[in-house]
């Protein structure tokens, strides 16, 4: 039986989960934008209407303002968007318990073998991008394919709101007229590597001697080679809550950063996002880390063991903790992240005397007590309700 891979990609999906439950937004140019008021923030997410005059994703806001002065800039808010993610997939599972979510607005669908259940793949389709459309206000583009490249390439051919099909008899004909920066899984610099040995489009990396590319791209060139001509192997990787092996955050700056009390503030900012993830999926870990990337693009990943925690307090400092360890004055960052680990992972902690543990229980009890309570408010009326003290001290002096 000929496997049939669906790759469900929201269209614009941050601006418009904001649209649903911001009807002003519709039908005038609109993006989510890090940090509006700073011109120096960049577009997560632009709708059609400001795609139309220009505004593309990680453009700087002055410069998409440029383009579009009356353009109306949101505040991100990831929780919602987390929310609105966990809606999409758990009405995708109506359909097929073969899922892989590749990101939050997109997810791989094993569907060989549903016809008796959906109709054809293309009626099955229509099915799926109408009720995500009518039950949550969002719109979404489809590929339909025999694995798991040739949907997502599938998906990127039309949108919004597009079903494309792409099977091995289209391949000539629709895949590779098209250039090898437009492959999934090739960037802009594995593009120019490409074009520098005469390979411009799909259809002449197909056609190429596979050594001659492995020669060029090392292992990865491989890969692309075979993507080339349709082939792809790999097998949709249904997760479960339980199979989470981390939750993290991390955060592109806008400038450089040489300032560890700014740093820290981002820190924050990640940690409280991170420890509400981690709490809405019931989970404590044990491990905390954090990565910093310079602004000669080098990383470094840092780190240490607690007590099994979820919360917000608990998490950040030992992110702090790690981030004053591994501080490099002179050493420009252009990239902060936090995460948890260790969720099913037993260590021993050192041992406490009793009157030292009841008061570390004291201090642990409220600080989970002010977390429940704050996410109880976002919950129900969004993330930028409420927010940490030292976050919003922080936004006044900006």
């Amino acid at each position: 039986m000929k496997k049939v891979i669906f790759l469900v990609d929201m269209n614009a999906f941050f601006i418009s989960c904001e649209m649903t439950r911001n009807p002003s937004l519709v039908g005038i140019p609109a993006a989510v934008a890090g940090d509006p008021k700073r011109r120096t923030g960049i577009i997560l997410a632009a709708n059609y209407e400001a795609r139309a005059q220009g505004v593309k994703t990680a453009m700087v806001n002055h410069e998409a303002l440029k383009r579009c002065p009356e353009l109306t800039l949101v505040s991100p808010d990831h929780h919602f968007y987390g929310r609105k993610s966990e809606a999409v997939m758990h009405l995708l599972s109506n359909y097929t318990p073969d899922i892989e979510q590749n990101s939050i607005d997109e997810a791989w669908l094993d569907m060989t073998g549903s016809e008796g259940l959906f109709g054809k793949p293309l009626n099955a389709a229509q099915r799926i991008m109408d009720e995500i459309k009518d039950r949550l206000g969002l719109w979404c583009s489809i590929g339909i394919a025999e694995n798991k490249f040739l949907a997502k390439m599938a998906a990127e051919m039309k949108k919004p709101l597009g079903i494309t099909e792409l099977w091995e008899k289209d391949i000539p004909e629709r895949l590779w007229p098209l250039s090898v920066k437009e492959m999934y899984g090739v960037g802009a610099k594995t593009a120019e590597k490409l074009n520098r040995i005469g390979i411009k489009t799909i259809g002449e990396l197909a056609k190429s001697d596979v050594s001659v590319i492995h020669q060029a791209l090392g292992k990865v060139g491989d890969e692309i080679y075979w993507h080339a001509n349709g082939i792809d192997h790999s097998i949709i990787l249904a997760r479960t809550e339980d199979d989470v092996k981390s939750i993290g955050r991390e955060k592109t700056l806008p400038e450089d950063l040489t300032d560890i009390e700014k740093a820290k503030m981002i820190l924050l900012e990640l940690a409280d996002d991170v420890g509400m993830t981690v709490r809405k999926q019931g989970k404590e870990g044990r491990t905390v880390h954090i990565r910093l990337k310079y602004s000669d693009f080098r990383s470094v990943t840092r780190q240490m063991t607690v007590a099994a925690t979820s919360v917000t307090r608990e998490i950040y400092q030992a992110g702090c903790s790690l981030l004053e360890q591994n501080w490099s004055a002179g050493r420009p960052v252009r990239l902060i992240g936090i995460s948890v680990s260790g969720f099913h992972e037993h260590t021993f902690s050192e041992q406490l005397s009793l009157f030292d543990q009841r008061q570390v229980n004291i201090r642990s009890d409220k600080n989970k007590q002010i977390d429940k309570a704050m996410d109880k408010i976002r919950d129900k009326y969004g993330s930028e309700k409420i927010t940490l003290a030292t976050l919003a001290e922080a936004e006044k002096k900006r």
